[in-house]
Parts: C-alpha cells; sequence; structure tokens
C-alpha cells in the first residue's frame, strides 16, 4: 500500500492527523477521544484490498462529533488518491453494537460528494453466534468495477449459507 500524505489530508482535514511509530494515523478530538485509522492487507486472490479500521483508542464515549466523519472521509479520501484499490471495513462487536456502528459509517460515508465517486456495498453476515456487518468501497472509475461487486457478494452469499 502506498503511504498516504499527512499534509493533504491536514489541509482537509478538520483534526490534525499523524503517523505513530507503527504507522497508524492518529488523531484527537475536541472531546479528548483518541482515533486510530490502520490499513490491513486483505489476502484474497482476485483484487487487491485493505481492511480500513477505525479504533477509539480510549474507549471513551465520542458525542455526535461532526469532524470525526469529516477527519475520516479525508483519510479515506487520501488512501483513494494513493491506491486505486479496494477498502473492507466490518464493524467493531464490542458491546454488540455493531449494528449502530454500521448505520452510523453508512450515514458519514453516504454524502452527496462520497456517491458521486464512490461505490459503498454493504452486508449483513451470520458469524458465531452474532451478526456482522461488512462494507466494500471502491471507486466508481475502478474498471473493474462490476467484477469486484459480484464477487463481494458472491462471497458474502457464500458464507452466510455456511452459518446455521
Amino acid at each position: 500500500m502506498n503511504r498516504l500524505n499527512i499534509e493533504t489530508i491536514n489541509s482537509h482535514s478538520p483534526y490534525d492527523v499523524c503517523y505513530d511509530k507503527d504507522g497508524a494515523i492518529l488523531f484527537n478530538t475536541d472531546y479528548n477521544v483518541e482515533y486510530s485509522v490502520t490499513f490491513d492487507d486483505d489476502p484474497n486472490p482476485y483484487y487487491v484490498a485493505y481492511w480500513f479500521n477505525l479504533s477509539n483508542m480510549n474507549s471513551r464515549p465520542s458525542p455526535g462529533d461532526p469532524k470525526i466523519p469529516q477527519t475520516v472521509i479525508c483519510i479515506i479520501e487520501e488512501f483513494f488518491r494513493q491506491n486505486p484499490d479496494i477498502l473492507l471495513y466490518m464493524c467493531s462487536t464490542e458491546g454488540g453494537k455493531q449494528a449502530q456502528r454500521a448505520r452510523l459509517f453508512l450515514r458519514w460515508f453516504n454524502g452527496t460528494e462520497q456517491q458521486k465517486h464512490y461505490v459503498c456495498r454493504t452486508v449483513e453476515v451470520k458469524g458465531d453466534g452474532r451478526k456482522e456487518y461488512v462494507a466494500l468501497i471502491a471507486q466508481r472509475t475502478n474498471p473493474y468495477i462490476n467484477e469486484i461487486l459480484q464477487l463481494f457478494d458472491s462471497d458474502t452469499a457464500m458464507f452466510n449459507e455456511m452459518k446455521p
């Protein structure tokens, strides 16, 4: 994965971001909530993809802060400027709040500008005794977008068929 340009992110983001020593992107909110963003390789054989991970590092509640989604969107947009690849996202199941996290992420990501440039496909999958929510984000200009979406749909359908 190509490294993201922090200066570019900071020129548009309401919160300043920085890299930590391990390569995670960090930002702190006005409410002293620290977030970490990482991208992990996905080993699928069909297309280059990365798991997008957003973590509340100090597990503090974060009030309805509009700067958080704006910062996250700036990071995602810089990812796509540097990498013509696919992002995958799975909501944390911590506290059984994965459905709320999925709705929140979709509300953040499905703004008018994002819909012009990106396809965001979400699906509910059955995990080990719980529901999980997975999303795929790709640029609309990706020449393989239809094939990628078909693979994502068939993979998630197969996963759900295998679970009781």
